[in-house]
């Protein structure tokens, strides 16, 4: 595998499991769950950034940072959007009764 190919993978996994926990917003568990893995795999980027910068497989020391602080951001964004989700989610209502 190449060096870059585990931050590939884990910053492509940040948007896709939005999308799919998005998908299941219906389940306000499973919204909140595949948000807590994006925001796994939004820091699991960060340390393989960190680690190709550390090896030196990463030089451009100005793209490191950007891109680091970026995933940073990225993950506090995240996190809030959980906590908001946790305390004003609501879930549907049952279509046959109207109820919660």
């Amino acid at each position: 595998m190449k060096r870059g190919g585990q931050v590939r993978r884990s910053s492509k996994s940040v948007t896709a499991l939005i999308v799919e926990g998005y998908d299941r917003r219906r389940y306000k568990a499973d919204f909140i769950k595949y948000l807590v893995y994006s925001q796994a795999e939004c820091d699991e980027t960060i340390t393989h950034l960190d680690f190709l910068s550390e090896t030196k497989s990463l030089s451009d020391k100005e793209w490191y940072a950007k891109h680091r602080q970026e995933y940073e951001i990225l993950s506090k964004k995240i996190n809030k959007f959980i906590q908001w989700v946790e305390d004003n989610w609501n879930d549907f209502p049952d279509k046959n009764t109207g109820n919660q």
